[in-house]
């Protein structure tokens, strides 16, 4: 997995060899970049992907690409999902000294 430095904002991604090899015959599935996909964009792809596996079309070689596209996506969601738990955990820790002093104050 990349490391992530703040919330959501990725360093470095896992690379994966044979993601660039996929075929323009798999509909659906972009070549950017994974760590350049947000959330969304990283999820509906990743649906996509699972949905051409699932349908056994291709060759071996196309699976394993769609595989390790899937292994990338699936890691960069992952990614983001830590980032937005990372920032609301840290709202909340910035919130609550303040909120025990309002009560307090009551």
């Amino acid at each position: 997995m990349g490391r992530v430095c703040g919330p959501c904002h990725i360093v470095e991604a896992r690379t994966y060899p044979s993601a660039g090899r996929l075929s323009g015959r798999l509909g659906g599935v972009d070549k950017t970049p994974v760590d350049q996909l947000g959330y969304e964009q990283a999820r509906d792809e990743l649906v996509t992907v699972v949905a051409q596996l699932e349908s056994g079309a291709g060759t071996l070689e196309e699976a394993l690409a769609l595989w390790e596209r899937g292994e990338a996506l699936a890691d960069r969601c992952q990614q983001w999902l830590d980032g937005a738990r990372d920032r609301l955990t840290a709202a909340r820790s910035d919130r609550t000294p303040q909120r025990r002093d309002d009560l307090a104050a009551e």
